[in-house]
């Protein structure tokens, strides 16, 4: 270990929430947190810096030139796209993320999204706290018809830890499962594999744990939404430039398909001018604001991971 204490600064602490205890990392050097962080900002709040540890910042030459004695890197996160990694490399800085700290809470909110869209449970919730069921003769109401998952087909976009266990709860309730492979160099021998078109055409609900990349990018535009059913449910747990949110309104406001539940979408935190602020059916979609990774449980797994690669890492390096 070395004599000094190393600095261990956080860029955008809030982006992991306040009611997490971060005090063990107390214990791994002198501590230094910021709310938030703007690029500009960065150069002189990492200059002495050992370790940053960040989730959204962007990490490049500009932003971390100063940061003569930055050694580590660590992503409060699965994704990376905001390093540099060629510039780290260059410098010799590693970096580490996380992956895996979320499946659990990504599969829960997957169904979360799709009851509320399947069962139209904002309908019924408004009709009874409204006073329309106290007033009404019947001991039911079900103007709003639903089905069960019992049979239904549900394709899968993206069969990592995620897709695999939104797959094995789809399947506790009856469905059937397939996936496509965007790369198409992942295969699996226990759900069924088909190509794009047929996932399509044939799931009756198509839900995307894929990472962002040339292979997703605008995968679901409207030629692939014409495509689906039109009872089918779309939901996005992946990232949100992997559809089209124009073309998914489009797709919404005339019944191309039936619904939409998004966790994440192309900009965030959404524009004034997204276009689901316009959308005329409103009641097709579901939105939540990237929250599906967020239960604590998953935030302090997360960050006892982030201690415990700060820890590892000082173990077997001295500065």
């Amino acid at each position: 270990m070395a004599d000094r204490k190393m600095k261990i600064v956080f860029l955008d602490r809030k982006t992991i929430g306040d009611d997490l205890d971060l005090s063990g990392f107390d214990q791994l050097g002198e501590v230094v947190m910021y709310d938030f962080s703007d690029p500009e900002e960065v150069p002189d709040r990492v200059r002495d810096a050992d370790i940053i540890v960040l989730n959204k910042t962007r990490i490049d030459e500009y932003t971390i030139g100063t940061a003569k004695r930055l050694k580590l890197v660590c992503v409060t996160a699965t994704g990376t796209n905001n390093l540099d990694k060629d510039y780290l490399a260059k410098r010799g800085i590693e970096w580490r993320n996380v992956a895996g700290y979320s499946t659990e809470t990504v599969a829960q909110h997957t169904f979360a999204l799709l009851f509320y869209l399947f069962e139209h449970l904002p309908y019924y919730d408004e009709y009874v706290k409204s006073g329309s069921y106290a007033g009404d003769r019947l001991f039911t109401h079900f103007s709003k018809n639903f089905h069960e998952l019992k049979g239904k087909t549900w394709g899968i976009i993206g069969l990592g830890a995620i897709g695999h266990r939104v797959a094995e709860i789809a399947g506790v309730f009856g469905c059937n499962t397939m996936y496509y492979s965007t790369s198409g160099k992942n295969h699996d021998k226990e759900i069924k594999e088909v190509d794009f078109e047929e996932l399509l055409t044939t799931s009756d609900i198509i839900s995307i744990h894929a990472p962002l990349n040339d292979d997703t990018l605008g995968l679901i535009n409207i030629n692939a939404l014409k495509k689906m059913k039109n009872t089918a449910i779309l939901l996005n747990l992946g990232r949100g430039p992997i559809v089209n949110e124009n073309d998914l309104c489009e797709a919404l406001d005339t019944g191309i398909i039936a619904g939409a539940g998004l966790d994440v979408l192309t900009v965030e935190p959404m524009k004034t001018d997204s276009p689901f602020l316009s959308l005329k059916n409103k009641d097709r979609l579901f939105i939540t604001p990237h929250i599906a990774w967020a239960s604590i449980e998953a935030r302090v797994r997360l960050m006892e991971i982030i201690e415990k690669q700060i820890e590892e890492w000082q173990a077997s390096h001295v500065i």
